[in-house]
């Protein structure tokens, strides 16, 4: 079922890059949806985020809640994301809430009426276009406890996101370019 999922979000890239003339940049939207599909999480436990133009900060493509909250500079030494961009790797940590890391964003409520839970268990992968890192990928499990946050990461859930970063390079170089 996850293949098939990503071969959609294939066709979305790829449709979303050759519509380069149009004035307004691709929604993330139908992207999350598909990649929250692919490994059982809810849409907000998805993050895709882009290079600034400066190469000093990533910032949040989606979710949309995150854009206007502020950027992670590479230079932060607990940033899960800063360090993806850093190393050039994908990780997993399936005891996030335990390891030391910026936890500004967490707390940032998903909708008016529904507060942000803490991450319990992250994946986060690079996402690369000619050796140069232009974004990072994570998906997480969201839950007040590690118990409640739903089954490990596994390894072939790590490539499996490492495909999805590589598809979605044509989508953030086209974000980027806004």
């Amino acid at each position: 079922m996850a293949t098939e999922y990503i071969l959609e979000l294939k066709k979305w890239v790829h449709a979303a890059a050759r519509r380069g003339d149009d004035s307004k940049r691709p929604e993330a939207n139908r992207a999350i949806d598909l990649i929250s599909k692919t490994f059982g999480v809810q849409a907000h436990e998805v993050a895709i985020l882009a290079m600034t133009s400066d190469r000093r900060s990533l910032r949040f493509l989606a979710p949309t809640n995150l854009r206007v909250i502020g950027q992670i500079p590479l230079s932060s030494t607990t940033s899960l994301a800063a360090r993806t961009v850093r190393d050039k790797r994908p990780e997993i940590i399936n005891h996030f809430a335990v390891v030391p890391h910026a936890s500004v964003f967490e707390g940032v409520p998903i909708t008016e009426a529904e507060r942000g839970e803490p991450i319990q268990k992250i994946m986060s992968a690079p996402i690369l276009s000619a050796g140069d890192v232009i974004g990072v990928i994570q998906v997480s499990r969201k839950a007040n406890a590690a118990a409640e946050a739903g089954p490990d990461f596994t390894p072939p859930e790590l490539q499996e996101l490492k495909v999805i970063s590589d598809t979605l390079a044509p989508f953030v170089l086209r974000c980027a370019a806004d």
